[in-house]
């Protein structure tokens, strides 16, 4: 019986010591803004599949990671888009629901050419725990006020109501 006691002990304490490193070792739940950060700077350098362990089900629209990264690689391509810049804003969270402004500076050959700085939401829905990217609309210049209360005038943005794919 005692050696018994001795292997359950070991095995016990072999499975706590196991436990007590994956969960120091678990990173941080990451917050909303920080999720649109990760998410940009992927698409900006072209990690499709850091964009889509980012994304939310629905944006991911029923595809598996390697068909939406195959996709997202070609529109992404198709459009010639460059990211140059981002300025996230300070979410706004709404429970399980957060919109998150940004100011982008990109450049495309169909919709923005010249690089204009273009006023964003994204909004980002909790999923399994995590923030993740559900969808992104182009801030109205009446709206500009509201979501980017530093910025100057919307003059200089190109706004649209027309979601785009990211």
């Amino acid at each position: 019986m005692t050696r018994e006691v001795l292997r359950v002990g070991a095995l016990l304490g072999a499975t706590l010591a196991v436990c007590s490193t994956l969960v120091r070792a678990a990173p941080p739940a990451l917050g909303p803004e920080e999720t649109l950060r990760r998410y940009l700077a992927a698409l900006k350098d072209g990690k499709a599949d850091v964009v889509y362990e980012l994304s939310s089900t629905a944006m991911r629209r029923g595809k598996d990671k390697e068909a939406w990264v195959k996709e997202q690689r070609a529109l992404m391509a198709a459009a010639e888009v460059k990211i140059l810049d981002f300025q996230v804003q300070p979410a706004k969270v709404e429970g399980e629901k957060a919109y998150v402004p940004d100011l982008l500076t990109a450049q495309d050959k169909f919709l923005n050419q010249l690089g204009v700085p273009e006023y964003e939401l994204y909004t980002l829905v909790k999923e399994d725990g995590a923030w993740r990217i559900d969808s992104q609309t182009d801030v109205e210049p009446q709206d500009v006020p509201k979501w980017f209360p530093h910025a100057r005038a919307a003059g200089g943005a190109q706004p649209s109501s027309e979601p785009r794919a990211h």
